[in-house]
């Protein structure tokens, strides 16, 4: 056995010790490996939406700016390597098993064992010491003040994109009480950005902020202009730096690249060497995967992971303004999710829908689904076996010379592409 496949079975063990939110456990085990936490300078994001692509560009950018810059993500989308990233590249197999066994024992030593996150989490903050990162690029996994990525204590910069309605039964049903959690991730005396724009949401980071004595950076989104979007990726104009391209689609990725050069003028007045040209071309190599991806384009398939209510809304503006006429919608959600919202917001493009139960145990029956669309006199049909559903509805989109779009969960991806690899 390999030590890669030794790393898998010992996640699948520790991920049946669940969820559990709180840092003391995360705190000891990143104590037994010497703190690789406060080694490197860590970006810390939070926010509902617009995570993964703020690292994926911010990281392109620094990486062309000649930084050596560590990422990590979730959930993973291709494989769990892919959370782990050195310079835009995800890790070998061989480095993550390693990596992951060598910890293992520290974690078995404790009483209260970390779960599978805290152990990723740990893994991440070891990989980038070891790798000497400059900078690294870390994901909060839900919500901020009590999850384990916010074991650092003086990041270089805290990020929360935006906060808006997801994870209520965690983190609250009021926006207060949402971007009271994803505030949490701001320390003393260290910058803040903030790329939202609910009001309600940057008073309680306001004031965060100020009882840390962090200074508190907003993204002015009134600076972008001349945006054009297209299947084909985005275009826009952000007054300083000029016009930009960056190969992501959908109409929100024009509002994530402003956050990412409003963190970019932040990090320019921290000292470090980002030039305007290092900015053109990262956000043109910049790479992420479900986010509006083409992945087909005989018949054009379109992935995008957008999960919770204004995700799909998002992903609604993107469908209206890059595809003409209706599609063929194959789409699978979480239970913990206002799915009952999916109707309204997406049954004027579908043509027929095809629901599907994504590989999770928080994922939300097909047949429940289907019925919300039904219930709105929209054609859909549900599937047990998650490969029939992504069969047919290809078939049906190729059939009828229309688009395939899989919308719902980044935790749909790695199945959906496996299937679609295997269709013709």
């Amino acid at each position: 056995m390999t030590a890669y496949d030794s790393a898998l079975e010992y996640l699948t063990t520790a991920s049946l010790r669940g969820s559990k939110l709180g840092l003391e456990r995360i705190v000891q085990l990143l104590e037994q490996l010497g703190n690789p936490q406060e080694k490197v300078k860590i970006i810390h994001i939070s926010g509902t939406n617009g995570k993964g692509s703020f690292g994926a560009m911010l990281g392109a950018i620094l990486t062309c700016a000649g930084y050596c810059t560590g990422s990590f993500s979730s959930p993973a989308i291709t494989d769990v390597t892919d959370s782990f990233r050195i310079n835009g590249a995800k890790i070998s197999q061989k480095i993550f098993g390693e990596l992951i066994c060598r910890i293992a024992p520290i974690c078995e030593s404790m009483d209260d064992k970390p779960t599978e996150f805290e152990i990723l989490t740990a893994a991440a903050y070891e990989l980038f010491a070891e790798n000497n990162c400059d900078i690294a690029l870390v994901e909060c996994g839900m919500g901020g003040d009590l999850d384990s990525t916010n074991a650092v204590s003086s990041p270089l910069l805290s990020v929360i994109t935006n906060v808006q309605m997801d994870h209520c039964s965690f983190l609250g049903n009021t926006i207060g009480e949402i971007a009271l959690h994803k505030a949490g991730i701001i320390k003393k005396d260290c910058p803040v950005l903030f790329g939202g724009s609910d009001n309600e949401a940057a008073r309680v980071i306001e004031q965060y902020a100020a009882n840390f004595g962090s200074r508190l950076y907003y993204t002015n989104h009134s600076r972008i202009s001349n945006i054009y979007c297209s299947l084909e990726g985005t275009c826009f104009n952000f007054d300083s730096f000029g016009d930009l391209y960056t190969p992501l689609s959908g109409t929100y990725q024009a509002r994530n690249a402003a956050n990412v050069l409003t963190a970019v003028e932040i990090l320019r007045e921290l000292g470090y060497n980002i030039s305007s040209e290092h900015v053109r071309i990262g956000l043109e190599k910049t790479k992420w995967h479900g986010r509006f991806e083409i992945l087909r384009k005989e018949p054009l398939v379109i992935f995008d992971g957008s999960h919770n209510p204004d995700g799909i809304r998002y992903a609604a503006d993107s469908i209206s303004c890059c595809i003409n006429g209706k599609i063929a919608l194959l789409i699978g959600v979480m239970a913990d999710k206002k799915y009952e919202l999916y109707a309204d917001l997406l049954g004027r493009f579908a043509e027929c829908v095809f629901t599907v139960k994504p590989d999770n145990p928080r994922a939300l029956d097909s047949d429940i689904l289907a019925k919300t669309f039904t219930a709105k006199g929209i054609s859909s049909t549900s599937f047990n076996i998650f490969s029939d559903g992504v069969k047919t509805a290809y078939c049906f989109a190729k059939s009828h010379g229309i688009p395939l779009v899989a919308l719902g969960s980044l935790y749909m991806y790695k199945e959906f592409t496996y299937v679609l690899d295997k269709l013709k």
